[in-house]
């Protein structure tokens, strides 16, 4: 009896054993989580991950801290999500330079699509096409002819090579089938005065960047460079509206994990993102960074990051453009 009595007891055992690994298991979060976000404090990705942290935060019941890791357009802190571990507890907020970066450089230590699981899109925003305020060019139309008019004589700043508002640039450049001088900064911000002042004719600044300069007067806009108009700017034109048809540049931000990241865990997260995303206060913060929300499945938002690598290839490739 005592034999039988300490194998049930151990069978016993076994199945609650089974049945609390199970339950840990799935359990998710039962600690605090990272979200890693590739820019420096303070810009507006910086901004708007950590309203996303306090949203999943609050949704998830767990904390969710912000980790800035900064560098090589976003690819430092890709690779440090790379090679975590696929359990939901890291994060990573990349751009639209997760999707760039897979033809700008020739060695990246990571596979922007097969390293990662994609949860959602977070925001789209515009960029704008802006010129000094005594510039003689009052719309797309005029200075697209000017570019004919005057082949290699027409500049734009940029924030660096390979940047968004680079890129909206050499679409411009592509699609406007003209030719342009490219003058790279270290920035926005040092390349804002030379815009002003007229040493540059035109920049593709990010909408939070550039609007302000407008609304003083100081630069003049000629168009943004999505679809469709900006919540935030909705008195500015399209540059697609404008003398440019189908021409579409948005800069975007969107939530994925590292490669096998548990299907529950993934569709538990895109499930608190949506609701995010839906909420009038979180709504509020992206139009005031000139941004729109990107809701969406997972399969939808890895579809859309496969095609922007793809899109992206190509003009680059055409334009030759390199950073190693």
């Amino acid at each position: 009896m005592r034999a039988h009595s300490k194998i049930v007891f151990l069978i016993a055992a076994g199945i609650f054993a089974g049945i609390a690994y199970a339950q840990n298991k799935t359990e998710y979060p039962s600690k605090p989580i990272h979200l890693i976000v590739g820019f420096s404090p303070g810009g507006s990705a910086d901004t708007v991950g950590r309203a996303l942290a306090e949203g999943l935060s609050v949704r998830l019941g767990q904390p969710v801290v912000v980790e800035n890791k900064a560098g090589a357009n976003g690819n430092i802190a890709a690779e440090y999500v790379a090679r975590s571990a696929p359990d939901g507890y890291v994060l990573y907020f990349p751009s639209i330079g997760h999707a760039v970066n897979a033809s700008l450089y020739k060695n990246l230590p990571y596979d922007p699509v097969k390293d990662f699981t994609a949860i959602g899109g977070v925001f789209s925003a515009p960029n704008i096409l802006i010129v000094p305020a005594n510039s003689p060019y009052k719309s797309v139309n005029e200075l697209i002819a000017a570019g004919k008019a005057n082949p290699g004589k027409l500049t734009f700043a940029s924030s660096g090579s390979g940047t968004s508002v680079h890129l909206s640039a050499v679409l411009f450049e592509k699609m406007a089938k003209i030719d342009m001088i490219h003058v790279p900064y270290k920035g926005t911000g040092s390349a804002m005065p030379d815009v002003i002042s007229g040493q540059v004719d035109m920049s593709f600044p990010n909408l939070p960047s550039g609007l302000p300069h407008v609304k003083s007067g100081s630069l003049r806009a000629l168009g943004v460079t999505t679809a469709k108009r900006s919540a935030a700017a909705p008195n500015i034109p399209t540059i697609a509206e404008s003398g440019l048809p189908g021409y579409d540049m948005a800069t975007w931000y969107g939530l994925v994990a590292p490669a096998n990241l548990p299907v529950e865990i993934r569709n538990r997260i895109n499930k608190e993102l949506q609701g995010i995303l839906a909420d009038p206060k979180f709504k509020d913060k992206l139009i005031a960074q000139g941004a729109d929300p990107m809701p969406g499945t997972p399969e939808q938002f890895s579809t859309f990051i496969k095609a922007e690598i793809e899109k992206w290839r190509k003009l680059i490739a055409q334009s030759q453009i390199t950073i190693d």
